[in-house]
């Protein structure tokens, strides 16, 4: 997936599941600064942006915020922008709630 956008991400935020030394090594070959923490096990401790790592969970409650609409956790459109377009309306209809609170 970090061959798909246009432009070449800065960081690749991830859980403890994501911390292996391969694929540390991919992202250092792509000029990608892995923002992964360690897990318990590792020896040597690695370092990491916890401000940045503090985004992911952000990013995480949306994905859970989109997929209460049922047509995009079990993504019933066939077509990639049938799917981007439930995408859409699903987050400015989670948008618009903070908006008519206001």
């Amino acid at each position: 997936m970090i061959d798909l956008p246009e432009r070449a991400p800065d960081a690749l935020l991830a859980d403890k599941g994501y911390d292996a030394d391969a694929i540390r090594t991919d992202l250092a070959k792509r000029k990608i600064e892995p923002v992964i923490p360690g897990r318990s096990n590792r020896r040597v401790n690695i370092e990491f942006d916890r401000a940045l790592y503090k985004q992911r969970n952000r990013i995480e409650r949306m994905f859970g915020h989109l997929k209460i609409n049922r047509a995009i956790a079990t993504r019933y459109d066939q077509l990639a922008n049938s799917f981007l377009g439930m995408v859409h309306l699903a987050t400015a209809r989670y948008w618009l709630k903070f908006v008519h609170a206001a």
